[in-house]
């Protein structure tokens, strides 16, 4: 759907694409929904993980989503693509390794801890801040306690949430170095554990360990990507110009 009465906005999909991960075949599924349904109309392009170093790759969108598939074949890149997100205010969600990569560029450019590691990607570090969970969660459910009062509690309007999963890997140490330089973790298991990150402040920016994809089958989005799908349009707007 695009006629004059749809929303458009750019989004870039940050990944690896691979028709195993059932996250990636979801998506043209939920982008027709998000133009039947809310008429809110997504141009997406998948930006490869090694062309997302290139310090252009995803300016100029109108959101960032770093999809799940890790490991990434380049790390760097897909920090790359979350830094320019996070610090150029354009609205990002990251899903799954999205999440575990969002929390690592954020201790390493912003909390001062440039050494720290996923295990996943450098199994030989010194430092992890993402580790293996002690229990997988790949194709798991689960419940996510939500924070009142946060992005991710206003866009799923609830206080609980049971969610999809499929990782082997969650953040461990450093957590309350994230916290006291900003990062808000607004959901967490019955244990207590982190599953959804957001950065207050900035327009859109949202991370969760679960797989918003895989909810339901596909054919009424998940609040989260609704959420980003409405920022995208709203930033989209904020570029154009305005008439004299």
């Amino acid at each position: 759907m695009t006629d004059s009465a749809a929303q458009i906005a750019t989004v870039a999909l940050v990944g690896d694409r691979s028709p195993n991960v059932v996250s990636h075949s979801r998506v043209p599924l939920l982008l027709d929904a998000l133009a039947t349904r809310d008429r809110l109309v997504l141009d997406a392009h998948w930006i490869p993980s090694e062309d997302a170093e290139h310090a252009d790759a995803v300016r100029g969108f109108d959101a960032v989503w770093v999809m799940p598939g890790s490991p990434y074949r380049s790390e760097a890149g897909v920090l790359s693509a979350i830094r320019t997100a996070r610090e150029e205010g354009i609205p990002f969600l990251g899903t799954c390794g999205g999440f575990q990569h969002a929390l690592l560029e954020f201790a390493r450019n912003v909390c001062g801890l440039p050494h720290v590691a996923h295990a996943e990607n450098d199994p030989d570090a010194d430092d992890f801040l993402i580790e293996p969970l002690a229990c997988s969660l790949a194709g798991h459910e689960d419940t996510v306690r939500l924070e009142p009062g946060s992005l991710a509690h206003g866009l799923l309007g609830a206080e609980r949430t049971v969610e999809r999963y499929s990782c082997h890997y969650g953040p461990s140490r450093h957590l309350g170095t994230l916290r006291t330089h900003g990062l808000c973790f607004s959901g967490h298991d019955e244990d207590g554990l982190p599953r959804i990150a957001e950065l207050p402040g900035h327009p859109f920016f949202l991370a969760s360990l679960f797989q918003p994809e895989l909810y339901g089958d596909g054919s009424r989005p998940h609040p989260m990507i609704r959420g980003l799908a409405r920022a995208a349009v709203g930033h989209a707007a904020r570029r154009q110009p305005q008439p004299r």
